[in-house]
């Protein structure tokens, strides 16, 4: 039995476990649980001095920003243009990287006394990227220097537009590069010649290290600039970038930011969300944060997320976080209807029955919400999935991907057909023309089919261990926190008891019964633990028949009403007659 109804199964795959006597050693070494040992390991964390750093963080261990190809040249001109007192335009995308990171640098600059501007481009009139329009926009306002965050590494068109309006471009991007457009810098550690140690920083990421390096010619205090972790950590979160090396210690000193110094935006955003716990963690800003600050660039226009984020005052930002607000459950609304359009025409389409990936169109889609759909189908289907609307003439939307297919790569096999795209291996933006549909469908189909050997995937799902009732006590979930903060490369540990039976209290919550809160014991113990499982309320009879069942899940801790307690957070649930299914995993 799979999670929920109408996707596919997953297959469970428990890691089959380090070395015992490493794991003794590591765990005696440390003085903490041999499970925590053994997650370390599966981390690739084998000493205690190298767990050490995993736990504690360290602000001096950031990388020296000069490390990056093209920052002397940056920041050089960045200290002319403050000497000169010319106009800076700092430009971002519009979305949550792109707006946090114009946010951080326009706020930065601004406070050591360079004359900044900044420019959001329309989703809807310019698209993605680096845009004629933000060239225009900057001639005609007297700009010798735009930077440009989250975009312009494909952009050579416009970067030419500017330096032959006597603009200097310098780009701070992340998104995989191919051909270098010709701007002053380019600050990107994905460049092929790029000798950065760490691949992995968002594009606010990159802003920031450009910020770091001005600082330090500059002779400014570096507490100035860490003031502005929390915009970085939102955009690590938002981005889904590894939550590993230099972005984890970006991650843990923003999260402390956000919980005791947050900005006047973000206060009022977490306030128009209801939010009431007392710690915020990286899923908040993902399933919390996030979708509200992107909902402003899907809905309305990014320009507005920047003016929430750089609001001096609870007074300034309380009204645009309540206009995100509104633009947030305008969002849902089209996101629910047109996931709907598209399962129905998957379901009426007889091509779909068997291709590899799923590309779907219809002229009238919101182009602001077409990557979560695309999203959804990818969690439905587990196919990569393009999602296309109609745009000024030209089919423009979003791409996502599953284990195994670089969107990025996949795409570029099928850049004949292609008017413009761009992106990661996971997620991707694109656009063709209207006569080039069917063409892109069955080549993108191809490449997906060439690169998967023709077999259809089952989405995996790694479990670090198997784990009775009597394991899970406050001291355990203690030692798991400090791997916070989660995300890729470094998951929320999964964990698997079996046969596990109603004690007593499941039953469906949520608008329609939708979701499953849980009170679950084993069948021969006593020992109940509250749980909650999203969108498995179909569940609940089988549960409530008193049959043993596999689950899968994370610990958290719930308060309520000052009580706070452990808490199961259950990512999957099977009868327990189907567990000779679940495989080993290295």
């Amino acid at each position: 039995m799979a999670i929920f109804a109408g996707l596919m199964e997953k297959n469970w795959q428990v890691y089959s476990g380090a070395d015992p006597e490493q794991t003794g050693r590591l765990a005696a070494a440390l003085g903490v649980a041999p499970l925590v040992a053994r997650l370390l390991l599966q981390r690739g964390i084998d000493t205690a001095e190298a767990a050490y750093r995993f736990f504690h963080p360290d602000l001096r261990n950031l990388h020296d920003p000069f490390l990056m190809a093209d920052m002397d040249v940056a920041v050089s001109r960045l200290e002319a243009a403050r000497a000169r007192g010319e106009k800076v335009l700092i430009y971002g995308d519009y979305d949550v990287d792109g707006t946090t990171a114009v946010a951080l640098v326009h706020s930065f600059l601004s406070a050591q006394g360079f004359f900044t501007s900044y420019y959001i481009p329309d989703r809807h009139r310019e698209g993605y990227g680096f845009s004629a329009a933000g060239v225009a926009f900057a001639r005609e306002g007297g700009f010798s220097l735009i930077i440009t965050l989250d975009c312009g590494i494909k952009d050579r068109d416009r970067v030419l537009l500017a330096t032959e309006a006597g603009i200097d471009v310098i780009i701070c991007d992340h998104h995989n590069a191919g051909e270098l457009p010709p701007a002053l810098a380019v600050l990107n550690p994905k460049r092929p010649d790029c000798p950065y140690p760490y691949k992995g920083l968002s594009g606010c990421g990159v802003g920031f290290k450009l910020m770091q390096a001005y600082s330090q010619r500059a002779g400014i205090e570096p507490g100035r600039l860490f003031a502005f972790l929390d915009l970085v950590t939102i955009s690590i979160g938002a981005d889904i970038v590894p939550l590993t090396g230099e972005n984890r210690i970006l991650a843990r000193f923003g999260l402390a930011l956000l919980q005791t110094q947050r900005r006047p935006g973000i206060a009022a955003l977490l306030e128009q969300a209801d939010f009431k716990k007392s710690a915020l963690t990286i899923s908040d800003v993902v399933f919390l944060l996030a979708p509200r600050i992107n909902a402003a660039g899907r809905i309305f226009s990014g320009t507005q997320a920047v003016a929430l984020l750089v609001s001096d005052s609870g007074e300034d930002a309380r009204p645009i976080a309540r206009a995100i607000e509104e633009n947030n459950k305008t969002r849902k609304a089209l996101d629910s209807a047109i996931t709907g359009g598209a399962r129905q025409l998957i379901a009426a389409d007889p091509f779909y029955t068997d291709s590899f990936a799923t590309v779907v169109y219809q002229p009238d889609w919101h182009k602001g919400v077409v990557g979560i759909v695309a999203a959804r189908l990818v969690e439905q289907f587990y196919k990569p999935t393009v999602v296309l609307t109609e745009n000024e003439g030209k089919l423009t939307g979003s791409a996502r991907s599953i284990a195994g297919i670089d969107l990025y790569e996949t795409l570029s096999k099928c850049a004949p057909l292609l008017e413009q795209f761009g992106g990661h291996t996971m997620a991707a933006g694109l656009s063709l023309k209207p006569a080039n549909f069917e063409a892109f469908r069955e080549a993108f189909d191809r490449v997906v089919g060439e690169t998967l050997g023709y077999r259809r995937p089952t989405p995996q799902l790694p479990i670090d261990a198997e784990l009775s009732f009597d394991a899970l006590d406050h001291n355990l979930f203690q030692q798991l926190e400090w791997f916070q903060p989660f995300g890729p490369e470094n998951m929320t540990p999964l964990f698997l008891t079996r046969g596990l039976v109603d004690a007593g209290g499941t039953r469906t919550v949520g608008n329609d019964g939708k979701h499953l809160k849980l009170q679950l014991r084993r069948a021969d113990g006593s020992r109940a633990i509250d749980g909650i499982a999203f969108d498995m309320g179909h569940l609940a009879g089988m549960l409530k028949e008193g049959r043993a069942a596999d689950v899968v899940y994370s610990l958290e801790e719930n308060e309520w009403n000052g009580r706070v307690s452990l808490q199961l957070m259950v990512r999957d649930i099977r009868l327990s007659a189907n567990q000779a299914s679940v495989t080993p995993a290295s």
